[in-house]
């Protein structure tokens, strides 16, 4: 039974969703309750840069990987495309009784996580409804969203009530799963239709919840995805349909999901984790999913002319 109180914080990946829970943390907790830890080499690269969060400036404590001891708690915060490192980056910071939560994107990353660590102390969760955006080393949003999360079969009892408390003192809107693989997938389903359309079309949240060619390719992209949950035995409805359409349409209308940011900083994007997973899955079960292979490929040629 898990029941140590968590109260140091390290987050891997200081992009929009790590700059974003990291310095609601510090406001709350303080600024010691949270450090970023980045590869040595990485740290070089960025050590001592000023981070713009809506207009003002933050000097975060930010350590590279070599000097990092255990922590009570470690959040993932990367594009899926750095988790390999990531996990290299977070090898001093787990001890015995470090719980570890990811917030990357998609429904493959704890799995890879528990090859390295295990699960006892993992939980399986998601960041939804924030309209973060990391441009220039300047972070903006007016929607800070919530952390939704449950214990996966392995999780430890215990580890899920600690996070429950330690977002509660650090002022993260959250909410605690009883079906998290629900919550995942309905996730999932918004970031293939909002993501992948937005990337595709350089569109915003605005554009893509216009009626047009946008809007269409957003919802058909997402409808694709809840038949390919209904065969993995997700009961995805057209009700949580429509919540992620609403979700979209709630956020602010110029802001853009992080694949839209990456077309403009010619960044890898993590179509493998939306449109690769759905293909992959859609084949195993004899569905057709052509928006998200015109999606996929689209995304692919997009990034080959980089």
């Amino acid at each position: 039974m898990f029941s140590s109180p968590l109260r140091t914080t390290a987050i891997i990946g200081r992009g929009a969703v790590g700059l974003l829970y990291g310095t609601i943390i510090a406001e709350h907790l303080g600024t010691d309750a949270v450090v970023y830890v980045m590869d040595d080499a990485r740290f070089d690269r960025h050590n001592g840069e000023r981070i713009g969060i809506n207009g003002e400036h933050f000097s975060l404590t930010t350590i590279p990987a070599s000097i990092a001891t255990p922590v009570d708690l470690v959040i993932i915060a990367t594009k899926a495309t750095g988790l390999e490192q990531a996990l290299d980056t977070m090898e001093r910071l787990v001890g015995p009784q470090t719980c570890i939560i990811s917030l990357i994107n998609g429904i493959r990353s704890e799995a890879i996580i528990a090859e390295r660590f295990g699960w006892e102390h993992l939980v399986l969760a998601i960041a939804q409804g924030m309209d973060a955006v990391f441009l220039n080393s300047a972070l903006t949003y007016t929607a800070p969203g919530e952390i939704r999360f449950g214990a996966a079969e392995g999780t430890e009892p215990g580890v899920v009530e600690a996070l429950d408390a330690y977002f509660t003192r650090a002022g993260i809107a959250h909410v605690v799963e009883h079906d998290i693989w629900h919550r995942l997938w309905t996730k999932l389903m918004l970031n293939v239709g909002i993501n992948q359309t937005c990337m595709a079309f350089g569109g915003t949240y605005g554009s893509v919840s216009a009626p047009g060619e946008q809007n269409r390719c957003f919802v058909a992209a997402m409808r694709e995805t809840l038949a390919v949950a209904r065969a993995e035995g997700v009961n995805l409805t057209e009700a949580d349909l429509k919540q992620m359409s609403d979700l979209a349409a709630s956020l602010s209308p110029d802001g853009m999901p992080s694949m839209a940011q990456d077309r403009i900083n010619h960044k890898p994007t993590e179509v493998e984790e939306f449109a690769g997973t759905i293909i992959r899955l859609a084949e195993q079960h004899n569905i057709l999913v052509p928006t998200n292979r015109w999606l996929y490929d689209r995304i692919r040629t997009i990034e080959a002319s980089w």
